[in-house]
């Protein structure tokens, strides 16, 4: 998840705001707990990993700075969360987002959920973008102290 934050996102943000990444980011350990993060392998290796959630937590790690909430979605009224997404830098662009993702995507739709969304990085939007996802609403910005951080809240239809 580190070297996914420090090496990915310093294409699109500035060293400070990749440093402020880290407290909005990270794992939810609620995800594991739940039984709905996925880990990728390769050559014995993380490959990348990611989940999706029945919580109305949008984004937001453990160590982070971004109130969580765990109340459980309504199947029938809500959009499941795809969260927690990373993929280690040696494995980029190999299919591994959109392997997680569709694990994910299947998952939330088994559980009778019709529509997924999720908060894309400016390093995650183009796979979201990709693989179906689409803005809703403007760009966001997440204030940590004094700097923004950059995020996009995106949406899918599972149906």
């Amino acid at each position: 998840m580190r070297l996914a934050i420090e090496q990915l996102q310093h294409q699109f943000l500035s060293p400070v705001q990749v440093a402020a990444s880290h407290k909005v980011m990270g794992l939810d350990s609620q995800l594991v707990r739940d039984g709905t993060y996925f880990v990728v392998e390769a050559g014995g290796r993380i490959a990348g990993c990611g989940g999706w959630s029945f919580r109305a937590t949008l984004f937001g790690g453990d160590d982070s700075i971004v109130a969580r909430e765990p109340a459980r979605l309504d199947p029938l009224r809500d959009a499941a969360k795809i969260r927690a997404m990373y993929t280690d830098p040696a494995f980029v662009r190999r299919g591994v987002g959109a392997l997680i993702l569709d694990l994910c995507e299947a998952a939330a739709r088994q559980a009778g959920f019709a529509r997924v969304e999720l908060m894309g990085t400016a390093a995650g939007v183009p796979l979201y973008r990709s693989c179906g996802y689409s803005p809703l609403g403007p760009l966001d910005q997440v204030a940590v102290g004094e700097v923004l951080v950059p995020l996009q809240r995106m949406i899918k239809s599972l149906v």
